[in-house]
Order: C-alpha cells, then structure tokens, then sequence
C-alpha cells in the first residue's frame, strides 16, 4: 500500500489545484516501469489525497456552518447544504475513489486510515479555507491510459459534473517496446519515473521558456525541436549575459550507442556562443517573482541571481555552488556556503546547516534581515530556511533564540508544519525529499543517512 506523505508535495499540490480549480479542474501525466499500466501514484497516491482533501474540506464546512461562519456564497451550488446535517456528506462526496484493479483488501487497509491522514493534515497547517472557498465541487479521479477508448460525444462537459474532475493520464505502454526510432538525428530511451528529473533532460528549458514558446516548440516537431529548444535556451542565455546576470552555458556529454545512434539524454549540446541575430529579438525569460519574505520572521527566500539586486536586506546566506558579487555596508553581514543536491551529495546539506544556523543566529539577533539565496530558490535555500525556523523561532513564528526548540521534540509532523508555514510565504518552493531528510537529521541529532 502506498502511504501518503505529508510534506513537500502538500503546498504545490495545493497551489496546483487552486490554479486549476478555477479552470474546472486539471490533469496530471505520470509514467512508471514496463508491464504496469499506472503508477502507484496514480493507483492510490493521488486517490487518496483527493479523499483526503475531500473529508478535510467538509470537516470545515460543517465546523464553520456550526458556528455560522460559512459566508452563503461558498455553498450557493448547494441550496439543502445547511437544511440536514445527514445530506451533507451526500452533498460532498467524501468516499474513496480507487481504480477497479486494486484488491478490495487493500482498499480497506486503506480507508482504514484515512481518518488519520485527514487530521495529520489539518494539523499540518495547511489553508483548507483558502481551497474550501475556490472548491465548488468534490475532487474525483478519473484514469487514462494508451488503451483507453474514449468517445467524445458521450462525454459531458465539466460543468454538468457533479465533481471537480483529476485526470490521471499514463504515457507508459504495457509493451515492451521504449524505444521510438524516428527518421530524425536523434532517438529517445523511455526512462521511468524520470520526468521530474529535468537536468538530465529538458536541456535548459525552463517552463517560463516552454510556455512562451509552446505553439513553436509543438509545431516544430521531432526533426527541429532539440535545435529549436537549443535556440530557445542561447537567446535567454545571450539576453542575460548582456546585463551581466549569471548566464552559463548549457553542455550534455555525448555518448554513442552500439547501434550507431545518439542517445538524446546524453547528446552533446554546446549551445552556440556566436549566435548571431539583433539584440532587439532576444526576450526575457520572462521568470515570476523569486523573492519571498516569510511572514514577519526577517527571513528571506530567494536566488543567488537577484541577491546582489536586494537593497532591503541586512545580511545575505548564498548556498549556491558559485560565490556572487555582493555589496554590503558590513563584510561579516555575508556567508558563502556552497552546497549541490541530494542527488550529487547526500550529505552536503547536512554538513553545512550548522554553520547555516549559526550564521543566521548571529544576525538574527541583532533584528536584521537575513536572504537565503541559492541558483533555483526553490530547494537548498528553502530547506535552509526551514532550518533556521524550527531551531531559532517558535511555533507562532517568533525569534526566541532556540528556546522552545530546546524544550521540544521535533518530530516528522512538527517539521511538516513548518514546511507548510514556509511553503505559504515561498509559492514557488519545491524542497527534495533527499534535502528534507539532510534537515530532519540535523534537527534530531541524528544523521542524514538515517533520517
């Protein structure tokens, strides 16, 4: 049985449905190994959630109906909701919705602690309010797969639903056969579960990048889409360069097949240095805010690229791998502490949070405002944050210099809640499960090998 975790995945699945919502609801696209259909993701991961979401949502529906909070409007669709508390969960459909081919054993196993992880979730700190108000209609999954037949005709349109609809799409095929030969330079290895791993293949394609050059990139097709991205990713790069941001190139070895054909996720791409083409054509990438102050903790998320751009910070933490030129009133007010991913060392961050905490105890002390900085903002610097919040601040979100994390025990469910607290502040934030556990490590005393 696949067990839901309640960390990282809760902010962005949140912030994903409350963009969605508004839209009718949304799909999600996933793979997994040969011989499988869907992925456990897909079979029982996100089914769960949904009920989840589904149970913790009613939960404060009635909870505010009882105390006369709930404003009319987030019940309009629902004229009976208040008349009878026994329509209510008729009204909102809290059941769980599982694919035919899971065992009914283990879809008992399963409902069996469903209760469990609703609390766990709203204990977590999570804004149900936020997505009760935006949620008119329960959550409920639907499966595609490369088998399924679909008639367009039968199928209503979404507002006739009676629910807020997930489709869950499968690439994988149930064949054997992953490799797509096509008449064009390159051929593609199907990789599982290797889509949100996109260093090793988006080849600097951002998805600012991708969704303002969507139409082109479709409709360049496979014979020019590697040169089109390629093309996509100098002109930023160029554009960058110009005004003096951090603008490296982007390069992928290149290794040969026994069959005498490239594989796409090692080709060589050295993206070319002497494009020529007018200066005037080259965009910017165009990126949202990379900035996030957290609450009114004095601390500060963001990249390495606009830490020399901030003129209302006190003192500056960059845990990117490439020191960045900063101009500071004080020389001890920054800290240069290189770290990489999980995936490149698994204990980078773990070493280095020490130091990370001592460095923001120091100033925090002295009320000033502390950035942490890193190239993508969206993980080690996170993490960091996360850190230096459960050690130094309370759970309200106050400095008190460590005092009420030396009278606590952190457990998984307490660093979860200040997760989410971050994740609030930080929209963007998408900390990895590897990094996570480096931090419950260092906040346990333990390691990060045995978090």
């Amino acid at each position: 049985m696949v067990t839901p975790t309640i960390g990282p995945s809760i902010p962005l699945a949140l912030i994903s449905m409350l963009l969605f919502f508004l839209k009718g609801g949304c799909i999600i696209v996933d793979s997994t190994r040969k011989g499988k259909r869907f992925p456990d993701s897909m079979s029982k991961t996100i089914p769960i959630w949904t009920c989840v979401l589904n149970r913790a949502i009613l939960n404060y529906r009635n909870k505010m109906l009882d105390s006369g909070l709930l404003m009319n409007r987030e019940v309009a669709d629902y004229s009976n909701y208040a008349e009878d508390v026994k329509l209510k969960n008729h009204i909102w459909d809290c059941s769980l919705h599982l694919p035919l081919w899971v065992p009914d054993t283990e879809k008992a196993a399963i409902e069996e602690r469903i209760e469990k992880w609703t609390n766990q979730l709203e204990a977590s700190g999570a804004d149900i309010a936020c997505i009760s108000s935006c949620l008119k209609k329960p959550l409920r999954p639907l499966w595609i797969s490369q088998k399924t037949v679909i008639w367009l005709n039968e199928v209503p349109d979404h507002n006739q639903w009676d629910f807020t609809p997930i489709i869950l799409v499968s690439a994988s095929s149930s064949s054997e056969v992953f490799r797509n030969k096509t008449t064009s330079e390159f051929s593609w290895n199907y990789i599982p579960g290797a889509g949100d791993d996109e260093e090793s293949w988006a080849r600097g394609l951002t998805p600012s990048h991708f969704w303002s050059h969507v139409h082109d990139l479709i409709s360049s097709g496979p014979d020019l889409c590697n040169q089109k991205v390629a093309d996509i990713v100098e002109k930023d790069r160029v554009y960058r360069a110009h005004r003096g941001e951090y603008a490296p190139q982007v390069t992928v070895k290149n290794l040969k097949m026994a069959d005498g054909v490239a594989d796409v996720s090692n080709v060589e791409l050295l993206l070319a240095s002497n494009m020529h083409g007018d200066d005037t054509t080259l965009q910017p990438s165009n990126d949202y805010c990379t900035t996030f102050w957290i609450g009114s903790t004095n601390l500060v998320v963001g990249t390495t690229k606009h830490a020399a751009l901030m003129s209302n910070v006190d003192c500056i933490l960059n845990c990117d791998k490439e020191p960045v030129s900063i101009n500071l009133p004080d020389s001890e007010a920054h800290l240069h502490l290189p770290m990489v991913s999980s995936k490149l060392d698994r204990f980078s961050l773990f070493n280095n949070l020490p130091a990370a905490v001592n460095f923001a105890k120091l100033n925090l002390r002295k009320a000033h405002r502390l950035l942490v900085c890193c190239r993508s903002g969206e993980d080690i610097s996170v993490c960091i944050c996360l850190a230096i919040l459960t050690s130094l601040f309370d759970d309200k979100g106050t400095f008190d210099d460590g005092r009420s994390f030396s009278a606590t025990c952190i457990t998984k469910l307490e660093m979860r809640r200040r997760l989410v607290f971050v994740c609030k502040f930080a929209i963007t934030a998408r900390p990895s499960r590897g990094n996570l556990k480096q931090v419950f490590g260092f906040l346990t005393g333990g390691s990060a090998a045995s978090a």
